[in-house]
């Protein structure tokens, strides 16, 4: 199985963690999530790949965020991943994942760690 990255092309972060990982010649299979977002049960798995509690994932500068006011803590983790997957840009970007393993993009760098 290859590398698989959730990916923004708007985002440049997002364009540097591909470029990395095209260097690096990997089988990468690109999820467009904005246009194709995880499910609940896919997000559940990529945050423990990465560790992550649901709130550690969101992209808090988002008008979303505040609109739905997300920064509320009584707000459930399987509520927070419900709204990441009704707004797909809530989440953090770009995920990279490569078997049990995932980062986050940030820096572009991070990659390969896992790589």
């Amino acid at each position: 199985m290859g590398i698989k990255i959730y990916h923004n092309s708007r985002c440049s972060k997002s364009r540097q963690t591909l470029e990395i990982l095209k260097k690096k010649n990997s089988d990468i299979e690109i999820v467009e999530y904005l246009k194709s977002p995880p499910t609940f049960e896919e997000l559940s798995v990529i945050l423990g790949k990465l560790k992550y509690e649901p709130r550690e994932l969101l992209r808090k500068s988002e008008e979303v965020y505040k609109k739905e006011n997300l920064s509320d803590m009584s707000i459930s983790n399987n509520k927070i991943i419900e709204k990441m997957v009704t707004y797909p840009i809530l989440i953090e970007r770009p995920i990279v994942i490569n078997g049990d393993k995932a980062v986050i993009g940030r820096p572009p760098e991070r990659v390969l760690d896992i790589i």
